[in-house]
């Protein structure tokens, strides 16, 4: 029996009908139509391609860049009775071919992937033989150059179209501009554009923007007057601690999160705040994404953020059900001026990039023409103190040569042991034989993890050490000697970034790095920062209706909530009258200086009173400015 998208709803996730949008874009998937979906962040993008992949027979293959958001979806859509799975890197080979197989023969509905894996022979030679009904593309703006986060392999995708020309593409994004809105479109071959966009309009969501020199005293105020769960996003490791240490001896229910933590922990602190035994989370942007918990009340900014994109997905994780919310961003003067050094060091000299390439080549003694697609675990601390560089200097180079295709560098992510048992039962039972030692550690592994036979399963050594009664050393030497029998495969833990080569390693003369694509991405990034610059120090304008134009959004009215409308409503002026005002005054005083009863003259048929309310505003907000003459002009 084939099931509705509202039967479908129902019966997998529980609820009865859909959000805005959501329903629009599934009919047009399931039209047969390529569609791309522009929803804020928690405006539900995954339901729009796990509905229409339902209700069709086959696999959806779904793009996306974020090992830990596949994980995370991939364990959600488990959880729900839906056969999906992950090809990521870290796996072992054959651990992939199994994966490969069931897409291909079996029953899996999902099969997620990243860009760079979906370019790679042996998948495309796969997916020529897979029922595909769906490809989906998450994070669908990093295929446009003019994208915050933009990767070369994206680009690729519109070759894979070619190898299932009947099967539609789904892009979605939280965050785009016109621009890229268009880019998108173009470079995943759309056949005509079809775009559903929901409003970036938050109605419940209050942006305030404070210039303050004690930010820490602000914040204690700020937390203690807005009651809630909250998220406070700072930009390094160390601050996480520090605040969090901070806000605990204020009182103040607080932990902190960042990548470089213990993944147990990390998921312990993150299940904490989802569960409110915590009440704030301090941390890097390494939090928040994919986290569904609808009633934070609050999101702080500490560091002015890198573009409006970022910030708009990072204050958007607050009020996702819809009541009063509050999104703070604290900035002071030496912000400013670490916004535009941290960019100078994004972009380190194009010398600096090879020389770093050539260090990498050496520290992981890789010959020039070899190395495609090997992987290794990356220690950034380690591979700086041996080479005398800074940190920050060698993680902007690798994003540079990552840029230009020559490495791929994932996130950090816990990837939990798993074996495999690849022998058939006979070799096995003969081994077992011949090798009393291992047999009873084997019958515990068989008992103890159903499927093993079969596929990958996850395991615990020190698990394996209790039930076997051996130490957890002895289950790492034996699982290692029986891989080395090739009678298991073994992929031992880890929760280290991985660096994978993209290509063979070139010699470092022939390491093409384009001037001109160097120059255009410096000059969008200068673009993002100094738009995320102008957004924090204008007093002018709504603070909604600045982020709704940055996204295209115009007509908006003002939100009446944010920190320049509630200076504004203090004029005692609608905002008709203000802005009648200023359109008046503003091209005279932009023109020469003119005194007030110039001004007045002018304005006179909006009357005296509330001219003179909207200058006092424009003066104490530093819009106007009285010359020594007493005249006054636009600044």
């Amino acid at each position: 029996m084939v099931l509705s998208p509202q039967q479908l709803l129902l019966k997998y996730w529980g609820y009865s009908s859909f959000r805005p949008l959501q329903e629009d874009i599934i009919r047009s998937v399931l039209a047969g139509k390529d569609t791309l979906a522009l929803l804020p962040t928690g405006g539900g993008k995954s339901i729009c391609f796990q509905i229409p992949a339902l209700a069709r027979d086959g696999i959806c293959l779904v793009i996306s860049p974020l090992i830990a958001l596949m994980k995370d979806q991939v364990e959600n859509l488990r959880k729900r009775g839906i056969p999906a799975a992950a090809i990521y890197s870290g796996m072992h080979p054959h651990e992939i071919e199994i994966t490969l197989s069931n897409a291909t023969y079996g029953n899996l509905k999902f099969l997620y992937l990243s860009p760079e894996r979906l370019a790679t022979p042996r998948i495309r030679e796969v997916v020529r033989l897979m029922k595909v009904n769906l490809l989906a593309v998450d994070e669908a703006h990093c295929i446009s150059q003019w994208g915050y986060d933009f990767r070369p392999p994206y680009l690729d995708l519109a070759d894979i179209r070619e190898l299932i020309p009947q099967v539609p593409v789904l892009a979605l994004t939280a965050t785009a501009t016109p621009k890229v809105v268009t880019d998108i479109q173009r470079k995943l071959a759309f056949k005509q554009e079809n775009l559903f966009q929901k409003s970036f309009e938050r109605k419940n969501l209050t942006y305030l923007v404070i210039r303050e020199e004690d930010k820490l005293k602000r914040l204690i105020r700020i937390v203690n007057k807005v009651k809630g769960s909250g998220i406070i996003y700072v930009r390094n490791r160390r601050q996480t601690k520090e605040i969090a240490e901070f806000l605990v001896k204020n009182k103040i229910s607080a932990d902190f999160y960042h990548a470089g933590l213990d993944p147990a922990l990390r998921d312990k602190r993150q299940q904490a705040w989802i569960r409110e035994e915590k009440r704030l989370i301090v941390s890097t942007n390494a939090f928040g994404m994919g986290i569904d918990k609808p009633n934070v009340r609050l999101v702080i900014h500490l560091d002015l953020p890198d573009c409006i994109e970022a910030y708009f997905q990072e204050a958007g994780r607050a009020g996702r059900d819809e009541k009063q919310a509050y999104a703070v961003l604290l900035y002071e003067a030496a912000d400013i001026i670490d916004a535009r050094n941290n960019l100078t060091l994004a972009f380190p000299g194009i010398q600096t990039i090879r020389d770093v390439y050539q260090s990498l080549g050496n520290f992981y003694q890789i010959p020039v023409g070899v190395g495609k697609d090997q992987q290794f675990d990356f220690d950034l601390g380690l591979f700086a103190d041996q080479y005398r560089l800074q940190p920050i200097v060698v993680f902007n180079c690798l994003k540079f040569l990552e840029k230009e295709g020559f490495i791929m560098l994932t996130e950090p992510f816990y990837n939990p042991s798993k074996v495999h048992i690849k022998a058939q039962k006979e070799d096995l039972y003969r081994f077992q034989v011949e090798n009393a030692l291992y047999d009873h550690f084997i019958k515990t592994m068989l008992r103890s993890y159903g499927g093993i036979l079969t596929d990958f399963v996850k395991i615990s050594e020190p698990e394996l050490a209790r039930r076997s009664g051996i130490s957890e050393s002895q289950v790492v030497k034996n699982l290692t000697y029986l891989a080395r029998l090739q009678l298991v495969d073994y992929v031992p833990q880890t929760s280290k970034p991985q660096l994978i080569y993209t290509q063979e390693r070139v010699n470092v003369t022939d390491l093409s790095l384009s001037d001109e694509t160097y120059r255009l991405r410096l000059e969008e990034s200068r673009f993002r920062t100094e738009k995320m610059i102008s957004y924090a120090e204008s007093t002018a304008r709504c603070r909604s209706q600045s982020l709704l134009s940055y996204f295209g959004e115009t007509g908006s009215r003002r939100c009446g909530s944010c920190d320049v409308c509630l200076e504004r409503n203090k004029v005692s002026l609608n905002e008709m009258e203000f802005n009648r005002v200023v359109e008046l005054i503003k091209p005279m005083l932009k023109t020469q200086p003119c005194t007030l009863e110039e001004i007045m003259m002018a304005a006179e048929p909006l009357g005296e009173d509330k001219v003179l309310r909207a200058l006092q505003w424009l003066i104490d907000n530093e819009k106007i400015k009285i010359e020594q003459d007493g005249k006054y002009r636009w600044q």
